[in-house]
Protein backbone atom coordinates (compact mmCIF):
# COMPACT_ATOMS: atom_id res chain seq x y z
CA UNK A 1 0.00 0.00 0.00
CA UNK A 2 3.30 2.26 0.37
CA UNK A 3 2.99 2.76 -3.36
CA UNK A 4 -0.45 4.00 -3.10
CA UNK A 5 0.16 6.31 -0.10
CA UNK A 6 2.72 8.10 -1.75
CA UNK A 7 0.34 10.12 -3.92
CA UNK A 8 -1.90 11.44 -1.30
CA UNK A 9 -2.10 13.08 1.77
CA UNK A 10 -1.21 11.53 5.49
CA UNK A 11 -4.88 11.97 6.71
CA UNK A 12 -6.27 10.29 2.97
CA UNK A 13 -4.67 6.86 4.58
CA UNK A 14 -7.58 5.87 6.56
CA UNK A 15 -10.00 6.39 3.83
CA UNK A 16 -7.74 4.85 1.13
CA UNK A 17 -7.41 1.49 3.15
CA UNK A 18 -11.59 1.82 3.13
CA UNK A 19 -11.49 2.29 -0.59
CA UNK A 20 -9.11 -0.37 -1.11
CA UNK A 21 -11.59 -2.91 1.30
CA UNK A 22 -14.60 -1.85 -0.73
CA UNK A 23 -12.88 -3.20 -3.95
CA UNK A 24 -11.25 -6.04 -3.00
CA UNK A 25 -14.93 -6.83 -1.83
CA UNK A 26 -16.00 -6.69 -5.76
CA UNK A 27 -13.36 -8.13 -7.03
CA UNK A 28 -13.77 -11.39 -4.73
CA UNK A 29 -17.31 -11.92 -4.43
CA UNK A 30 -18.30 -10.57 -7.81
CA UNK A 31 -20.69 -8.58 -6.17
CA UNK A 32 -21.76 -4.31 -5.98
CA UNK A 33 -21.01 -2.18 -3.44
CA UNK A 34 -22.96 1.31 -3.08
CA UNK A 35 -20.22 3.60 -1.05
CA UNK A 36 -21.87 6.63 1.21
CA UNK A 37 -21.67 10.31 -0.56
CA UNK A 38 -18.06 11.16 -1.06
CA UNK A 39 -16.94 14.43 -1.79
CA UNK A 40 -15.00 15.50 -5.36
CA UNK A 41 -11.32 14.51 -3.82
CA UNK A 42 -12.71 11.40 -1.92
CA UNK A 43 -14.25 10.44 -5.65
CA UNK A 44 -11.02 10.94 -7.42
CA UNK A 45 -9.10 9.23 -4.63
CA UNK A 46 -11.67 5.93 -5.73
CA UNK A 47 -10.98 6.34 -9.70
CA UNK A 48 -6.77 6.45 -9.28
CA UNK A 49 -7.08 3.19 -7.03
CA UNK A 50 -10.17 1.34 -9.22
CA UNK A 51 -7.74 2.01 -12.53
CA UNK A 52 -5.80 -1.10 -10.60
CA UNK A 53 -8.37 -3.16 -11.24
CA UNK A 54 -9.11 -4.08 -14.95
CA UNK A 55 -12.15 -5.98 -14.04
CA UNK A 56 -13.80 -3.05 -11.95
CA UNK A 57 -16.07 -0.62 -13.75
CA UNK A 58 -17.07 2.55 -11.34
CA UNK A 59 -20.71 4.81 -12.37
CA UNK A 60 -21.19 7.82 -10.53
CA UNK A 61 -24.59 9.26 -9.18
CA UNK A 62 -25.60 12.00 -7.04
CA UNK A 63 -29.33 12.69 -8.01
CA UNK A 64 -28.88 15.77 -10.85
CA UNK A 65 -26.34 15.82 -13.30
CA UNK A 66 -24.13 18.50 -11.89
CA UNK A 67 -24.20 17.04 -8.03
CA UNK A 68 -21.26 18.06 -6.37
CA UNK A 69 -21.45 14.63 -3.41
CA UNK A 70 -22.35 11.34 -5.74
CA UNK A 71 -22.58 7.85 -4.44
CA UNK A 72 -20.16 5.41 -6.48
CA UNK A 73 -20.99 2.15 -7.47
CA UNK A 74 -18.59 -0.37 -7.68
CA UNK A 75 -19.06 -3.44 -9.80
CA UNK A 76 -17.90 -6.31 -11.97
CA UNK A 77 -17.61 -4.73 -15.30
CA UNK A 78 -20.44 -6.69 -16.73
CA UNK A 79 -23.02 -4.78 -14.45
CA UNK A 80 -24.95 -1.50 -15.54
CA UNK A 81 -26.71 -0.14 -12.58
CA UNK A 82 -30.06 1.44 -12.96
CA UNK A 83 -30.73 5.12 -10.96
CA UNK A 84 -32.77 3.35 -8.46
CA UNK A 85 -29.39 1.05 -7.35
CA UNK A 86 -27.92 4.51 -6.61
CA UNK A 87 -30.46 4.58 -3.86
CA UNK A 88 -30.91 8.35 -3.85
CA UNK A 89 -34.29 10.31 -2.32
CA UNK A 90 -35.01 14.04 -2.47
CA UNK A 91 -36.75 16.10 0.40
CA UNK A 92 -37.41 19.57 0.08
CA UNK A 93 -37.81 21.14 2.65
CA UNK A 94 -41.25 23.53 3.53
CA UNK A 95 -41.03 26.72 5.68
CA UNK A 96 -43.06 30.17 6.08
CA UNK A 97 -40.49 31.77 2.77
CA UNK A 98 -41.76 35.54 3.73
CA UNK A 99 -40.86 35.55 7.29
CA UNK A 100 -37.71 32.86 7.05
CA UNK A 101 -34.24 32.61 5.61
CA UNK A 102 -32.57 29.18 5.31
CA UNK A 103 -29.25 28.55 4.51
CA UNK A 104 -27.08 25.95 3.89
CA UNK A 105 -25.20 25.59 6.81
CA UNK A 106 -28.25 25.71 8.84
CA UNK A 107 -29.51 23.17 7.20
CA UNK A 108 -26.52 20.52 7.33
CA UNK A 109 -25.94 21.49 10.66
CA UNK A 110 -29.50 20.72 11.57
CA UNK A 111 -29.69 17.26 10.05
CA UNK A 112 -26.10 16.81 11.50
CA UNK A 113 -28.03 17.42 15.02
CA UNK A 114 -30.14 14.71 14.28
CA UNK A 115 -27.53 12.02 14.55
CA UNK A 116 -26.57 11.00 11.53
CA UNK A 117 -23.51 10.95 9.83
CA UNK A 118 -22.66 13.64 6.79
CA UNK A 119 -21.82 11.12 4.27
CA UNK A 120 -25.62 10.35 3.88
CA UNK A 121 -26.42 13.44 3.15
CA UNK A 122 -25.36 14.62 -0.79
CA UNK A 123 -26.03 18.42 -2.36
CA UNK A 124 -27.95 20.79 -0.41
CA UNK A 125 -29.66 23.15 -3.32
CA UNK A 126 -31.37 26.11 -3.78
CA UNK A 127 -33.24 28.22 -6.35
CA UNK A 128 -32.41 31.28 -3.76
CA UNK A 129 -36.24 30.47 -2.52
CA UNK A 130 -37.08 26.52 -2.24
CA UNK A 131 -34.35 24.09 -0.37
CA UNK A 132 -33.79 20.10 -1.38
CA UNK A 133 -31.54 18.03 -0.55
CA UNK A 134 -30.45 14.16 -1.28
CA UNK A 135 -29.82 11.77 0.80
CA UNK A 136 -29.18 7.79 1.15
CA UNK A 137 -33.04 6.43 0.93
CA UNK A 138 -32.26 4.46 4.05
CA UNK A 139 -32.74 7.26 6.34
CA UNK A 140 -35.19 9.50 4.79
CA UNK A 141 -37.94 8.83 6.72
CA UNK A 142 -36.34 8.66 9.57
CA UNK A 143 -35.39 12.37 8.86
CA UNK A 144 -38.80 13.59 7.94
CA UNK A 145 -40.58 12.28 11.00
CA UNK A 146 -37.73 13.49 13.83
CA UNK A 147 -36.89 16.96 11.91
CA UNK A 148 -39.41 19.55 12.40
CA UNK A 149 -37.06 22.88 13.01
CA UNK A 150 -34.14 24.57 11.95
CA UNK A 151 -33.00 27.00 14.38
CA UNK A 152 -35.94 28.34 15.36
CA UNK A 153 -37.91 27.87 11.82
CA UNK A 154 -40.63 25.43 11.91
CA UNK A 155 -40.08 23.33 8.76
CA UNK A 156 -41.69 20.11 7.41
CA UNK A 157 -39.58 17.83 5.06
CA UNK A 158 -41.79 16.64 2.02
CA UNK A 159 -40.20 13.74 0.23
CA UNK A 160 -40.61 14.64 -4.14
CA UNK A 161 -39.76 13.32 -7.47
CA UNK A 162 -37.11 13.67 -9.73
CA UNK A 163 -39.32 15.60 -11.45
CA UNK A 164 -40.02 18.44 -9.06
CA UNK A 165 -36.07 19.17 -8.54
CA UNK A 166 -35.57 23.09 -8.87
CA UNK A 167 -32.45 24.25 -11.02
CA UNK A 168 -29.56 25.48 -8.27
CA UNK A 169 -29.11 29.18 -8.71
CA UNK A 170 -25.10 29.00 -7.86
CA UNK A 171 -22.80 28.11 -10.51
CA UNK A 172 -19.14 27.22 -11.04
CA UNK A 173 -17.18 29.89 -13.14
CA UNK A 174 -14.29 27.48 -15.09
CA UNK A 175 -10.59 29.84 -14.43
CA UNK A 176 -7.48 29.18 -14.88
CA UNK A 177 -4.97 30.65 -12.50
CA UNK A 178 -0.98 31.03 -12.44
CA UNK A 179 0.07 30.26 -9.00
CA UNK A 180 3.61 30.22 -7.29
CA UNK A 181 2.91 27.22 -5.21
CA UNK A 182 0.36 24.53 -4.75
CA UNK A 183 0.00 26.00 -0.55
CA UNK A 184 -3.44 26.61 0.70
CA UNK A 185 -2.83 29.90 1.29
CA UNK A 186 -1.33 31.12 -1.77
CA UNK A 187 -4.32 29.59 -4.34
CA UNK A 188 -7.02 31.17 -1.90
CA UNK A 189 -5.27 34.37 -2.73
CA UNK A 190 -4.73 34.14 -6.60
CA UNK A 191 -8.15 32.54 -7.04
CA UNK A 192 -9.88 35.44 -4.69
CA UNK A 193 -7.83 38.60 -5.69
CA UNK A 194 -6.82 39.02 -1.95
CA UNK A 195 -3.44 39.10 -0.74
CA UNK A 196 -1.86 36.65 0.85
CA UNK A 197 -1.51 37.73 4.17
CA UNK A 198 -5.23 37.83 4.04
CA UNK A 199 -5.82 34.35 2.85
CA UNK A 200 -3.77 33.84 6.19
CA UNK A 201 -5.46 35.41 8.13
CA UNK A 202 -8.64 34.07 6.71
CA UNK A 203 -7.57 30.25 7.48
CA UNK A 204 -5.94 31.07 10.96
CA UNK A 205 -9.74 32.59 12.28
CA UNK A 206 -11.58 29.42 11.00
CA UNK A 207 -13.17 30.69 8.15
CA UNK A 208 -11.52 28.05 5.55
CA UNK A 209 -12.28 24.38 5.14
CA UNK A 210 -11.03 21.72 2.65
CA UNK A 211 -13.23 18.67 1.46
CA UNK A 212 -15.83 20.22 4.31
CA UNK A 213 -13.31 20.29 6.66
CA UNK A 214 -11.88 22.95 8.85
CA UNK A 215 -8.35 23.50 8.73
CA UNK A 216 -6.00 26.11 10.38
CA UNK A 217 -2.99 24.91 8.40
CA UNK A 218 -1.82 27.79 5.24
CA UNK A 219 0.96 25.22 4.36
CA UNK A 220 -1.93 22.23 3.17
CA UNK A 221 -0.70 21.50 -0.29
CA UNK A 222 -3.56 21.44 -2.23
CA UNK A 223 -4.35 18.17 -4.84
CA UNK A 224 -6.88 17.61 -7.76
CA UNK A 225 -10.51 18.02 -7.04
CA UNK A 226 -9.82 19.77 -3.54
CA UNK A 227 -12.78 21.63 -2.57
CA UNK A 228 -12.11 24.45 -0.77
CA UNK A 229 -14.56 26.90 0.66
CA UNK A 230 -14.25 30.57 2.39
CA UNK A 231 -16.98 31.67 4.50
CA UNK A 232 -18.28 35.31 3.17
CA UNK A 233 -16.01 34.39 -0.25
CA UNK A 234 -17.44 31.15 -1.63
CA UNK A 235 -15.24 28.49 -2.86
CA UNK A 236 -13.00 26.74 -5.63
CA UNK A 237 -12.23 23.59 -6.87
CA UNK A 238 -9.24 22.23 -8.54
CA UNK A 239 -9.90 20.92 -11.45
CA UNK A 240 -6.65 20.03 -12.77
CA UNK A 241 -2.76 20.94 -13.00
CA UNK A 242 -1.85 22.11 -16.72
CA UNK A 243 1.65 22.33 -16.37
CA UNK A 244 4.27 24.88 -15.53
CA UNK A 245 5.29 28.50 -17.00
CA UNK A 246 8.85 29.33 -17.84
CA UNK A 247 9.39 30.85 -15.08
CA UNK A 248 8.16 27.65 -13.44
CA UNK A 249 5.02 29.24 -11.79
CA UNK A 250 2.00 26.39 -12.00
CA UNK A 251 -0.88 26.64 -14.42
CA UNK A 252 -3.90 25.62 -12.55
CA UNK A 253 -7.64 24.94 -13.60
CA UNK A 254 -10.39 26.07 -11.21
CA UNK A 255 -14.08 25.86 -10.14
CA UNK A 256 -14.61 29.00 -8.77
CA UNK A 257 -18.04 29.91 -7.25
CA UNK A 258 -17.63 33.79 -5.95
CA UNK A 259 -20.15 35.14 -3.31
CA UNK A 260 -18.78 38.39 -4.46
CA UNK A 261 -19.05 38.37 -8.18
Amino acid sequence: MESVYQHFREEEKQFIDQVSDWLRQVEMQYTPYLSPFLDPRQQFIVESIAGQYDDIKISTYGGYEAAERRRLFLSPSYFDPAQNDFNIRIAEIRYPRKFADLSHGKILGTLMGSGIDRSTIGDIISDGDRWQFFADGSIMDFLMSSVDKIGKITIQLEEISYTDLILPKDSWEDRDEIVSSLRLDVVLAGAFNISRQKSKELIASGKVKINWNETDRPDTVLGIYDVVSIRGYGRLRLQSIEGKTKKEKIRLSLGVLDRNS
